[in-house]
């Protein structure tokens, strides 16, 4: 009802209540009380009339308060980004925000009133969706207090937009539904970040799982904190047993030292720092790391350094068989030039030195020990012409069991003046092998002849034939002497490199180079006073290719 017609009726009640309250005093009462009664009359008139004035003032405020207050509630859902709606115990939309509407292309519809089902039929692209908030809906009044759920909302261009929502269901006092607060936010590219971010880890966890390499992270202190699985695989350990320790009780000894300048450096520096260490494999062996540092850094701080470090074990050992082969031509070039030399001179001084032997009897012993060195001699230049000059060899088959006893046959009678028993251990069948059977010989006198003078008195030389195991065959040589140290092991082979007093070093290199020749290989094993042992390994068959090529 609007003023006018208020104020209207306002007056027409008031003219009635005047003229009318009047004629009714006049006629039925008394003359002596008309006074009293019309003065109440009025006063009765006065108090209805201000409390009815209050009371529509009363009125007027409220609503102005509530106007005032749906017009603040409403700016503040139509300033969220979210979608915000309000709905009666039935589902009825009350009031939903400007973003709401625009989601579900609704508006230019008159929404208040209606259920989801029913708007359904406004929105183009959204009905189902609609129709599923009604389900959504049921269940939370059936929780009966907030429910969180995540809705996939398609959009028209063919993309669909994520929503967390938040339904929280109003009940009156007597439980019945009195209403239903629903807010959607839309978590589409929190979405996307965190399925980015997955899919990052799962990158960078791949590249720390499955690296061939070791994959190590250290704190600022150097305690281990991640190790990956080919730490285990690389050195033996577990990698469970050394995080959370320090890396100076995994480093040998030479390393602690400058563990604190490397983390400055890392630190420092803020670049790769690139070195290589030996550290040991669990059974002892030595294993050589190419390792690369770098910084973590985190929020623009250094937290920590992560690195990898490649085995390079097998090609430090191959850098080296190279090196020896390279020493190995070296000498060859130089022993054929210089052999040749020596040779002829050679010839002449032992002839000259037979021909006084003959002339003259009184100095025979200092001639003999002239012709004993003059021998000696040319069995070094020998040597020496054994690398360097080309061998043409030709493979046939021979016996390894014939070979050997052919060997301790010809060494016995040295065993015998060392005070050493040689004890061989050959298998019961026979055993052929493709080689070149002098040069085999050559091989086992050396090795037999260096373990019969490493030996202790009454000492013994073992020599054992193990079973052919697939197509190799391996013989062992093996004496009780004082051992040789790593340093001396790790040179052995190398030219002019000998523990004996007059040796030459040749003899091991030629054993090298017959072993080589016949594509198999030679191990040395010794520790300090437990003696050495020698496994040589040969092939059963020679490769086709090979036996070919060094026939021709």
């Amino acid at each position: 009802m609007d003023k006018k017609k208020l104020v209207f009726l306002y007056i027409i009640s008031s003219v009635i209540w005047i003229y009318g309250s009047n004629y009714l005093i006049e006629e039925f009462v008394p003359s002596p009380h008309i006074w009293i009664v019309e003065r109440s009359k009025e006063i009765l008139y006065i108090v209805v009339t201000g409390a009815f004035i209050y009371f529509s003032y009363s009125k007027q405020q409220e609503l102005t308060d509530s106007k005032e207050d749906q017009k603040k509630l409403s700016t503040l859902i139509n300033s969220m980004v979210d979608f915000v709606n309000f709905k009666d115990g039935e589902g009825r939309w009350i009031e939903s925000n400007e973003f709401g509407l625009q989601l579900f292309g609704l508006e230019n519809v008159d929404y208040r009133g209606k259920k989801d089902s029913e708007l359904a039929d406004y929105s183009n692209y959204h009905g189902d969706a609609l129709r599923y908030c009604e389900e959504s809906d049921e269940q939370a009044w059936m929780n009966g207090d907030i429910t969180r759920i995540e809705e996939v909302l398609q959009m028209p261009d063919g993309t669909s937009r994520t929503f967390d929502t938040i339904k929280v269901p109003l009940f009156n006092p007597d439980s019945s539904r009195q209403g239903l607060v629903v807010i959607g936010r839309d978590i589409t590219e929190k979405k996307e970040m965190a399925k980015r971010l997955a899919e990052s880890q799962q990158k960078y966890k791949s590249l720390f799982e499955y690296s061939p390499d070791i994959v190590y992270m250290l704190d600022l202190a150097g305690t281990i904190t991640n190790l990956n699985p080919y730490f285990d695989l690389i050195t033996g350990y577990k990698r469970e047993e050394w995080i959370g320790q320090s890396v100076t009780t995994f480093l040998p000894k030479k390393y602690k030292k400058f563990l604190p300048t490397f983390i400055q450096s890392v630190v420092g520096e803020v670049k790769p720092i690139m070195y290589e260490i030996k550290i040991p494999h669990r059974n002892e062996d030595p294993i050589t790391l190419q390792c690369t540092s770098v910084p973590i850094i985190v929020n623009g701080k250094i937290s920590g350094i992560i690195g990898y470090g490649r085995d390079v074990t097998t090609l430090r050992k191959t850098e080296e068989r190279l090196r020896r082969t390279e020493k190995l031509t070296v000498v060859g070039e130089l022993s054929a030039s210089v052999a040749h030399e020596i040779r002829n001179p050679l010839t002449s001084l032992k002839g000259f030195v037979q021909l006084l032997q003959m002339e003259n009897e009184k100095h025979q012993f200092y001639y003999r020990i002239m012709l004993d060195e003059l021998d000696r001699i040319n069995h070094i230049v020998g040597e020496l012409l054994l690398l360097a000059k080309p061998q043409h060899l030709k493979f046939s088959t021979a016996d390894i069991q014939k070979l050997l006893s052919d060997v301790i046959s010809l060494l016995n009678t040295e065993a015998i003046y060392y005070n050493v028993q040689i004890v061989s251990s050959f298998p019961e069948e026979e055993i052929f092998i493709e080689c070149e059977p002098n040069q085999l010989k050559q091989l086992f006198i050396n090795l037999i002849k260096n373990a019969i003078e490493a030996s202790s008195k009454e000492g013994s030389v073992e020599i054992a034939i193990h079973p052919a195991q697939g197509e190799q065959v391996m013989i062992t040589v093996k004496d009780n002497g004082s051992g040789i140290s790593k340093e001396r092991l790790a040179k052995l082979g190398e030219p002019f490199y000998s523990s004996k007093e007059k040796g030459t070093g040749l003899g091991l290199t030629v054993s090298f180079k017959i072993v080589q020749t016949h594509n198999g290989t030679i191990r040395f094993n010794s520790q300090k006073n437990q003696g050495t042992s020698v496994d040589i390994s040969l092939p059963i068959k020679q490769r086709l290719a090979t036996a070919v090529s060094r026939t021709r």
